[in-house]
């Protein structure tokens, strides 16, 4: 049985806590790890590390910070599948779909290797006579990572890699479901040329959060994860003076335009609402048909019943199955709660298997129409495979209902309109927006900008809002006299 080692000062060391999390295949429920719930003298013994290391790390030229991130990008792609078997392996996601969870941090690291001009401040010569003033973008110091379990290899790669260059370092807390990715994205941290201390990890739960959230060394806590947990790490962090910033639950809507493309809507709706086991908290988990459109709620059904749950390595396999009991056990509880509400249920996945693999975490592709907004299938965040359909008969009426939900992560509509795109990108309070495309997570070089309850902070992850978060700004105003111009006292506040 493996046993997850703790990251401190540069050296993977085994726990001596007596406490364990089991880390188990959800595709059969059989343990493959357990991670220590790491004591609190482990986790000040991080956290005094990357205190130390920030000492000299902050001093590093600003290229070099940069070509180690040029030497984990190589190695992070030179190690890409084998990343991804790992992933695949404690998640249950496809291959495929665990191949892009890994990809898409490789992206951000990608992004990290730029930081020499993300860091750029600016100047002003000549702001009064013979004074410059110019700014500096300094790190903060020690930072910390609580990353959830639905992505374990892009998470982590949003906020340590970004918060490094920076010149910050890190103290990471992983999902105890599923610590295996992450700490391999450590080794090869390190192998990549990272000085001891600068990146630093460790395992548990609240107990173990709550020490990072109240350590006075601490600066910034990143999060992603529910809303509940969300709001207690935000609310925690801010009331002992640090920053945060918290990315929480989401309930993505789709509006679908009559003039749309059909085939392309249809195609991209499949794998946008039961993809990765609807576990993404961009997935979208709620289809508004306006007019016509409607028409097509019943193809749109038989296509995501074709979708099949499978193995990993299964190359049929649509999705893999959900993370834990637990979670299978919540979103059974709301597809039939679905059902007993009043809408009507076009394809059930309650009752789904897998051959060989009957003690998963299963639970079928689900589709439900004539869904209410008052129902908790369209209330609650479910993360599993499940989209609730709704009719409209204007764009007006859908932005309505988008508008008037607490959550803000994503959004998209399909339409041939520029008219109606342009109505509705502007309109839509909601942070990322799609026009033909049903997940639009940006790229690393803007930034990924949830609003109302999917937030809870300023600023946001990767692209250059996160060089912000995990910078501070110095500015710097300064004269040199020349023997030969006069000068006599200023009383004023007044430069001159």
């Amino acid at each position: 049985m493996q046993t997850v080692p703790l990251l401190i000062d540069g050296n993977f060391v085994g726990s001596k806590s007596e406490q364990y999390i089991s880390v188990t295949n959800p595709a059969n429920n059989q343990e493959i790890a357990r991670a220590p719930k790491a004591l609190d003298s482990e986790v000040e013994a991080a956290i005094a590390a990357a205190q130390a290391a920030f000492e000299t790390w902050k001093k590093v030229a600003t290229p070099e910070r940069a070509r180690v991130m040029m030497r984990y990008q190589h190695l992070l792609k030179e190690h890409h599948d084998e990343l991804a078997t790992i992933l695949a392996g404690e998640t249950g996601k496809t291959f495929d779909d665990a191949k892009g969870d890994v990809w898409r941090g490789i992206e951000v690291v990608e992004q990290a290797m730029n930081v020499p001009s993300l860091m750029m401040g600016e100047t002003v010569e000549n702001v009064a006579r013979n004074i410059d003033t110019y700014s500096y973008t300094q790190p903060l110091g020690v930072c910390v990572g609580i990353t959830p379990f639905n992505f374990p290899a892009m998470i982590p790669l949003w906020m340590f890699p970004l918060a490094i260059a920076c010149g910050n370092t890190f103290v990471l807390k992983p999902s105890e479901q599923d610590p295996l990715t992450p700490m391999r994205l450590a080794e090869l941290f390190i192998e990549a040329g990272a000085p001891k201390g600068v990146l630093n990890v460790v395992h548990g739960g609240k107990e173990q959060v709550d020490i990072l959230l109240n350590h006075p060394t601490v600066k910034a806590v990143s999060f992603v994860g529910s809303v509940p947990v969300g709001q207690y790490i935000y609310k925690t962090a801010t009331s002992n003076m640090k920053r945060a910033q918290c990315f929480a639950g989401a309930k993505n809507h789709t509006v679908i335009m009559p003039d749309a493309n059909k085939e392309h809507v249809l195609n991209n709706m499949v794998g946008a609402s039961v993809g990765a086991a609807g576990q993404r908290c961009m997935a979208i988990s709620v289809a508004v048909f306006v007019g016509d459109s409607s028409e097509w709620i019943d193809e749109l059904a038989q296509r995501i019943g074709e979708v099949k749950p499978g193995l990993w390595d299964d190359k049929d396999a649509g999705f893999g199955p959900l993370i834990s009991p637990q979670a299978k056990a919540r979103v059974l509880e709301l597809i039939a709660s679905g059902k007993e509400q009043g809408a009507t249920c076009l394809v059930d996945g309650s009752d789904v298997t897998v051959e060989g693999s009957e003690d998963g975490n299963w639970v079928g592709p689900t589709v439900f129409s004539n869904v209410k907004a008052d129902m908790r299938i369209y209330q609650e965040e479910i993360f599993g495979p499940v989209l609730c359909c709704m009719c409209v008969d204007t764009l007006e009426q859908a932005l309505e209902i988008v508008n008037a939900n607490p959550y803000g992560n994503g959004t998209s509509i399909f339409t041939n309109s520029g008219a109606a795109a342009r109505k509705y990108q502007s309109n839509v309070e909601v942070g990322q927006v799609g026009i033909n495309i049903p997940i639009p997570v940006p790229l690393p070089f803007f930034s990924f900008t949830g609003w109302k309850n999917s937030f809870y902070g300023d600023l946001h992850a990767y692209g250059k809002q996160a060089i912000r978060f995990y910078t501070e700004t110095k500015t710097i105003t300064s004269r040199w006299v020349e023997d030969d111009i006069p000068s006599g006292p200023n009383m004023t506040i007044s430069l001159r």
